[in-house]
Order: C-alpha cells, then sequence, then structure tokens
C-alpha cells in the first residue's frame, strides 16, 4: 500500500465555527508549506494552503493510521509554494486580529484560485501569445526636479532605511509626496533586481491616476507588466493576474487598496502608505484587520522600508513619531515634514459662515452663492462637498410623523429622487416610493434633511441662469457611490473634470482627498455639523482631516490662479464657527489641533494611550445578543482569564444602528493600558466564547465575532 503523509492545511473557517485553525489530510507526497492544494470538506472541495509539515522529520505513517484521514484532492502545479513571510504574516493577522488562519489566509488569495481545477489553472498558466511592451534596463526615467524639502527628505529616508524605523512623512497638500514615493521605490528597484514595492491608496477611485504616474515613470526602464494593481474593482481574471504577476516577481510594483497588504510579494523591499490617516485602511467586514498596522509589521518582519504619508496623519501615526524630549524618549517612528505646496498658491483662505445668521432653510448661504457664480463666470471649478448620498435621508410625513423606515433595520430608508426608490444604505433593501403616506395616507409626504443627489439638483436650480466665459450655461455634476456604479463611470466623470467639461461638482469624500484638480478654486463644506455631534470620540479627527483633505483640492495650479487673478479659497457652513474644528481649520494647524485632542485622550484614557477590543454579538433579539455577552464577561471573571486584571469590561450595549437585517445586534467593549495583556486576555477567552457558542441557551445566536482596534465604537 502507497505511503501516506499528514499535511495540516488552511481552510476557509470563520473563526466563530470552532471548527480550528488547521485540518489534518493525508497526501501522496511531501507537500512544501505554502503549496496549494484542493481538499474535501464535506461535500465540497475548497482551496487550501499547506500549513507546515508535521511528518517531515519521521518516517511516513502507517498506512492504516493514514486511511482515517481524507486525500488531498489535487495540487495546484504551477504555482511556486508561497513564502515563508507571507504565512508569517497571515498567522499573525489572524493571532492579532483574533481570527482563524485559513479565513486570512483565502481571503488574501484571489476568489479565482478558490474556483479554478487545477487543469484550468494550468491553461491560465500558460503564457500569452501577445507580448508585454520590452523593458529597457538602461533607460533613464524623466524625473521632474525635486524642491529643497523634498530633496532633503529623501536623503533622510536614505540615511534612515537600515534603521528599521517607519517613516511618517507629514506633506501638505500638493507638497509633492507622490514624487518622494517614485523616488524612493525608484531607489529600491535600482539596487536590487528582484526588489519589489507596494504602494497602498485607501479608495478604489485613487488607483487609477496613481497608476498612471507609476507606469510613465518606471515602464520605459521595467517594462509596462512591472506595473499591476490589486483592488476589488477588478474582474476575478484581472485580480488572478495580478496576483500571480507580483507571486511571481513579474510585476516589480503593486498599487492596490487595503486588500494588497496581502499580496504575496517575495522581493518586497517598500511599503508606502498614502492617505495612512483614512478609516478605509480598515476591515469593516469579516476579518476586521487595519491594513496600515499590518504593513507596519510586515515591513518590518521582511526588512523593508515602509513609508506613512498624510497631510492629517492619524493620532495614532502622529503619537508615534513625536520627537524626543528630556521627559519623553520620543516615538517609534521618524516623522518627516514638507509643510510647502509644489507649483501650487498657498493653501485655501478657510471662510466661515455662520448659518445662524442667514435665510432660514438655505441650503446654500448668499455670499457663497455668490462665491460659487463668481468662479463659474471666470471659468474656474468648485466643488461642493456633503457626505451623505441620495436625495434626502429620509422621507417625513408631517401629519402623522410617519417616517420612511427600513422594515428591516434600525435606520431609516434614503430617499432616491431619480429613480423613485427608498433605499436602506445598510441591508440593502430597496422599494418604489409610495404615492401616499402608508400610515394615514396623506398625499403630501416630504423629504427630510439633505443629500447629494439634491445639492445637485438645487445648485442645477440656482446656477440656471449664470453663463460660462464661453456663454455656455452652468454644467453640475455629482460623483457619488450611485453616479460611479457602472464600469467606467467614475474615470468618464473624472475625465470630464480635468477636461474643465464640469463646472461645479457636488460629491461625497470620495472625491475630497487625493484627486489632482487643477481648475479648483473654490471648495464648500454644506453640512459638516453633523460629524459633531456623534457619540464617537473620533469624530472631531474624522471631520478635521476630511476638511483639510477638502481643502487641499483648491488652488493646486498657482499658474492658472494668477493667470486669473483668482485665489483659492475654502468655504465652511456651519452653525457652531466656535468649534476647536473650525478653529484649527482656519489657521491649517494640524499639530495645535492634534496635540489639544491627544491631551483630551491622554485624560481620558482613550487610544493610542489606550488600547480597545469590541465583543459583538447578533442575534433574533436584542436580549439573545446581551444575554450571550453578559454570559462571556462572567465566564472571564470565573475563569480568572491571564491578563483579567488589566482589562476592563464594560456592561454590554446595543450598537448605534442595532438591527440590521432583522438581526439585532449588541457590543461590549473590552479597555487595556497594556496592548499584550490584552491579547493575553483575548486569545485565553476564545475557547470560553467557542463554549458559551454551544451551549442551548445561546442557540438564538447568529454568530460573534471581535474587533480589535475599533475605529468606531
Amino acid at each position: 500500500m502507497t505511503a501516506l503523509f499528514p499535511v495540516q492545511i488552511a481552510l476557509q473557517m470563520p473563526a466563530h465555527s470552532a471548527v480550528g485553525h488547521l485540518l489534518t489530510y493525508a497526501a501522496s507526497t511531501r507537500l512544501a508549506p505554502g503549496t496549494l492544494v484542493r481538499v474535501p470538506l464535506g461535500k465540497r472541495e475548497m482551496l487550501g494552503v499547506v500549513w507546515d509539515d508535521p511528518g517531515a522529520a519521521d518516517d511516513p505513517p502507517a498506512p492504516e493510521s493514514a486511511l482515517q484521514l481524507r486525500p488531498v484532492t489535487g495540487v495546484l502545479e504551477g504555482i511556486a509554494p508561497l513564502p515563508d513571510a507571507w504565512r508569517r504574516l497571515v498567522a499573525f493577522a489572524a493571532r492579532y486580529y483574533q481570527r482563524s488562519i485559513g479565513e486570512i489566509a483565502m481571503a488574501a488569495l484571489p476568489p479565482q484560485l478558490r474556483e479554478l481545477t487545477a487543469e484550468q489553472l494550468a491553461r491560465r498558466l500558460k503564457p500569452a501569445k501577445t507580448k508585454p511592451a520590452a523593458a529597457d534596463p538602461g533607460a533613464a526615467p524623466a524625473l521632474v526636479a525635486l524642491s529643497a524639502e523634498q530633496e532633503q527628505v529623501v536623503q533622510q529616508m536614505a540615511a534612515s532605511a537600515g534603521a528599521g524605523r517607519p517613516f511618517l512623512l507629514y506633506g501638505s497638500t500638493g507638497s509633492g509626496k507622490t514624487e518622494v514615493y517614485l523616488r524612493c521605490v525608484q531607489a529600491a528597484l535600482d539596487a536590487d533586481p528582484t526588489a519589489q514595492a507596494l504602494v497602498m491608496v485607501p479608495e478604489i477611485n485613487l488607483t487609477p491616476q496613481l497608476e498612471a504616474r507609476f507606469v510613465e515613470r518606471f515602464a520605459p526602464q521595467y517594462g509596462a507588466a512591472a506595473v499591476v494593481s490589486m483592488h476589488s474593482g477588478m474582474t476575478g481574471p484581472q485580480r488572478l493576474k495580478s496576483w500571480l504577476a507580483a507571486h511571481t516577481g513579474a510585476a516589480r510594483i503593486v498599487l492596490g487598496t487595503r486588500m494588497a497588504v496581502f499580496a504575496s510579494l517575495p522581493g518586497l523591499k517598500v511599503i508606502v502608505v498614502d492617505e495612512e490617516h483614512d478609516a478605509s485602511y480598515k476591515q469593516q467586514e469579516g476579518a476586521r484587520y487595519s491594513a496600515r498596522d499590518l504593513a507596519i509589521w510586515r515591513a518590518r518582519a521582511q526588512g523593508a522600508q515602509v513609508i506613512l504619508g498624510s497631510a492629517t496623519p492619524s493620532f495614532e501615526s502622529w503619537h508615534a513619531s513625536r520627537p524626543a524630549t528630556e521627559q519623553d524618549a520620543g516615538g517609534r517612528y521618524l516623522r518627516l515634514h514638507m509643510p510647502s505646496r509644489i507649483g501650487a498658491a498657498a493653501l485655501p483662505r478657510v471662510r466661515l459662515v455662520d448659518m445662524t445668521q442667514q435665510p432660514k432653510r438655505a441650503v446654500f448661504s448668499p455670499p457663497l452663492l455668490a462665491a460659487i457664480t463668481e468662479r463659474v463666470q471666470r471659468g474656474e471649478q468648485s466643488l461642493v462637498l456633503l457626505n451623505r448620498r441620495g436625495f434626502a435621508p429620509v422621507l417625513y410625513c408631517a401629519d402623522c410623523e410617519w417616517k420612511s423606515d427600513c422594515p428591516h433595520c434600525s435606520a431609516h430608508q434614503v430617499f432616491h429622487k431619480g429613480d423613485r426608490t427608498l433605499r436602506c444604505h445598510h441591508c440593502g433593501f430597496t422599494q418604489r416610493v409610495p404615492p401616499a403616506c402608508p400610515s394615514c395616507g396623506n398625499p403630501d409626504i416630504l423629504p427630510l434633511g439633505k443629500g447629494t443627489e439634491q445639492l445637485e439638483e438645487e445648485l442645477a436650480r440656482l446656477l440656471r441662469n449664470v453663463q460660462r466665459p464661453d456663454h455656455e450655461p452652468a454644467r453640475v455634476a455629482r460623483i457619488d457611490a450611485d453616479t460611479t456604479k457602472a464600469k467606467g463611470a467614475l474615470e468618464a466623470q473624472l475625465a470630464q473634470m480635468h477636461a474643465g467639461d464640469i463646472d461645479v461638482l457636488v460629491g461625497t469624500q470620495m472625491v475630497a482627498k487625493g484627486h489632482d484638480f487643477r481648475r479648483i478654486t473654490l471648495v464648500a463644506a454644506v453640512q459638516p455639523d453633523n460629524a459633531l455631534f456623534s457619540n464617537d470620540y473620533r469624530a472631531s479627527e474624522r471631520l478635521f482631516c476630511l476638511l483639510m483633505q477638502a481643502a487641499g483640492r483648491a488652488g493646486r495650479d498657482a499658474d492658472y490662479l494668477q493667470a486669473n487673478g483668482s485665489r483659492a479659497e475654502m468655504w465652511i457652513q456651519t452653525r457652531d464657527p466656535q468649534h476647536a474644528v473650525f478653529t484649527a481649520l482656519r489657521s491649517h494647524d494640524y499639530p495645535a489641533f492634534a496635540a489639544q485632542q491627544l491631551r483630551e485622550r491622554a485624560d481620558a484614557g482613550m487610544p493610542p494611550f489606550a488600547y480597545q477590543a469590541l465583543v459583538r454579538a447578533d442575534a433574533r433579539t436584542q436580549e439573545d445578543a446581551q444575554a450571550f455577552l453578559h454570559a462571556a464577561s462572567q465566564a472571564a471573571r470565573d475563569a480568572r482569564l491571564p491578563g483579567l486584571d488589566d482589562v476592563f469590561l464594560f456592561p454590554p450595549i446595543p450598537m448605534t444602528i442595532q438591527r440590521v437585517a432583522n438581526v439585532e445586534r449588541a457590543q461590549m467593549l473590552i479597555e487595556s493600558l497594556d496592548r499584550t495583556a490584552l491579547q493575553r486576555f483575548l486569545h485565553a477567552w476564545q475557547p470560553l466564547l467557542h463554549q458559551l457558542r454551544a451551549q442551548p441557551q445561546h442557540r438564538p445566536l447568529v454568530r460573534w465575532l471581535v474587533d480589535v482596534d475599533p475605529l468606531a465604537i
């Protein structure tokens, strides 16, 4: 009988399933760790990764004992085993974020690998008939002259490259951070013919313009195929092609969103995390990992250089890069500063409009409307920011106070006027707008509040008689998640904006950061106050960052402003003009704002001076969800878990939106001043959570999950 070898396989298993991190199968030959295989699980066949080889140092098991193991059904030939560094990254992410190894590993691989058979994959791996653009290793890249600040930063990075410290590049909007990234990547690739670089951006819509910059710079020297993208907006075959190029080393530069942090890059030498403060780097479904934090860990583990860039760094990164003083040894990061804008005007003047002094129900104050009108007449562009899509947040009946609540969530359905629908932005439930109030029959139901769709319509009405210099009427457009659903829609709209075919752009935060709009001279935030009334302690930080980033879209071309005799401005309509956020914004003083906020957090024992985790429970009733969390808290105390004395368990409470898709949600906060103690406690707590889940009284529980370092509470 043929000898069989036991191998441990990582499979797609949610952490709350209690199946375990790894399952053991039998293979007919020894398989190297990192090998991709297909194995049976129940009645299905699944993709797995060989995690180790427990029989490597021993004789093959006896045939009779191996018969108890199910066999590996196929090996994905043609794909080299995933490197040890990649497996260490996955294992760390699983351990730190309290997930299973297989869940992290499978989420990091392109979906098509899970779907293709070994034969189908072999066909995909055949070399293409068309040859990519030839590379010329001797081609010198066309470099732009660096400013004195850029030159100093590049030299500091080169001098400190071997120190192993992350760099925080604190650069004003328009200061030329991208050119610094390009130079650092160039230096790494020139120094090592196998070197690879990972450049991350927070959102998909920022990848096209960044890819264009990198292709323009590196394609002549390394070939067009040397630069690839990785993000969820790509098709399955595209993602597989990019992943294979990175895994084989054919791709020298990978550009991507948070998922790219798990790309298999055997020659990784540089990681860039642009807009490092952005909340989009934190995964909010499944394994709730922070791509920024994993990038820092990965760079240290692989001996790579990591650069965090932002005009408004996260408070965690700002605190970690604090300079040394007599009382403080300083932070772990090296902070580098570029305060000047390249080829751009000074930062825009911030003008606050006190809406308590403006006409009631005015969406646009008269001074702001006059300023936008003036820009249109001069042929300049304006950006109007409102972080709420749809026409109105809710429909309302004044007679009986009916509201368009979602029947499946504790949230309102948003009114979308374009297609006359009510949509829940939490569960996706959609229905037609009723002709009359469903409660009392009143035909006069009204939209309550404002969304980007309504702003676009209102601006088009107010500017209907305003003409551009070519005597054409003003053109208003909108960019948000609703207008960019179709493939290529975002690129087409951005191209119109760059070409000057749009005079006023209404958008959400997706257009407020990263884009290089050369003709925008005015940016307006019409309803920012809503963020200030949040119960989340990060609300002020988020609003300040968003407004600073939005302000940076204005005045990016000094020559254009000078030719038009104009000045860049940021208009903010608020009912609280004395708020600390707006006071700091007027002087563009991020360091002062960060210092004030960090003092408050230190006094309150909030991150980055403390460490947190959330345990969430989902059930059919709120009582069942909270009962599980109460039992989990009590079980931890009864068992005297390791680290218990150094953590504080808050009582369970409903989540802010406590019902989504007919599932009730509760949460419990765990906090500690010691990250190691928190991790030790969470690790010891996992078996108890699994045991509780299996008890009869907790069968109504749908699921539970742990969110380490949560961004929203």
